[in-house]
């Protein structure tokens, strides 16, 4: 019999209708968590609302002997986000973790991409993040307790083809995700990403027009969303008190540390640099250095265990 490792705890999931949100919210609930499960029930792309989804996973954990209760505010807007907080609030008396996972795409390639593409994406997964976790910040701050575990993506960490946007709102969540870590730790409050690699509705239109691509889509398939659960509420816990500013990894039953970004090599010369300087010699240096242009496939290459 698993421990309830978040048993009292009051856990606000994003996206939880589907997919890797309601994997987490059905674990969380699971370990002894009472749920907030939001979800506007939107389609793929953001657009549309439907409460059914929502509704759907809290029926879920109620019948597993859980508590929960449903929110289908949007994270996009700032008084709605305060709202799923005050959900937790008003009907559990408290908050202790917030998972941000809700997302959309809106793939294109970079020359076509529209500003309309380019604000959806970035509303949904970057300025979600924010508005759900400022709305928690003042909570946390005055029980000095809370974790907040936000979704980050290879595409922003590695890259990948036709996903501007999402690579740049999931990079912008490892940099928001490092600074609430910075400035809530002396309140004891922790934030983490998590890059999930899982089949999902949001992938599930990769096309499969040949056997290589077949292949791929039948190697995503195997990364269910309900393996990227168990992280998730491990760090949502007591346990992982100790554990904040990091970037993991969950693919299948494979879990990562990733690295980040830190001065690797330097030049430096006793004059003033000069832009020829810079050419004939600071690039040359650093050449041996340079990372290939990859994508995450390219770096993920062997098969998901």
């Amino acid at each position: 019999m698993s421990t309830q490792i978040l048993q009292d705890k009051v856990v606000v999931v994003t996206g939880a209708g589907r997919g890797i949100g309601r994997g987490i919210a059905m674990l969380a609930g699971a370990h002894g968590a009472r749920v907030v499960v939001n979800d506007l029930g939107g389609s793929e792309d953001g657009s549309g609302n439907d409460q059914s989804p929502a509704d759907e996973v809290v029926g879920e954990i109620k019948n597993a002997g859980g508590e929960a209760i449903a929110s289908y505010a949007s994270v996009c807007d700032w008084d709605a986000a305060h709202e799923i907080i005050e959900t937790a609030i008003n009907y559990f008396g408290r908050i202790d973790a917030v998972v941000n996972n809700a997302g959309n795409l809106r793939d294109a390639i970079f020359h076509k991409m529209t500003e309309e593409d380019f604000d959806a994406v970035i509303n949904v997964h970057l300025k979600g993040t924010f508005n759900v976790s400022r709305a928690a910040a003042t909570h946390f701050r005055a029980q000095t307790s809370g974790a907040f575990v936000n979704m980050t993506s290879t595409s922003g960490l590695i890259g990948n083809f036709g996903q501007a946007n999402y690579a740049a709102a999931k990079m912008g969540i490892v940099g928001l995700s490092k600074s609430m870590a910075l400035d809530m730790g002396r309140f004891r409050v922790r934030s983490n990403c998590i890059a999930p690699f899982a089949w999902s509705r949001l992938i599930g239109t990769i096309p499969t027009n040949t056997e290589e691509e077949k292949a791929r889509v039948a190697k995503i398939q195997q990364m269910t969303p309900e393996k990227i659960a168990p992280l998730a509420v491990a760090l949502c816990s007591d346990s992982a008190q100790d554990v904040s500013g990091q970037i993991f990894g969950v693919r299948k039953n494979e879990i990562f540390l990733f690295s980040q970004t830190r001065p690797i090599r330097s030049a430096h010369t006793a004059d003033n640099w000069t832009p020829e300087a810079v050419i004939e010699r600071a690039i040359p240096s650093f050449r041996a250095d340079f990372l290939p242009l990859e994508r995450s496939g390219d770096v993920f290459s062997w098969d998901p265990m």
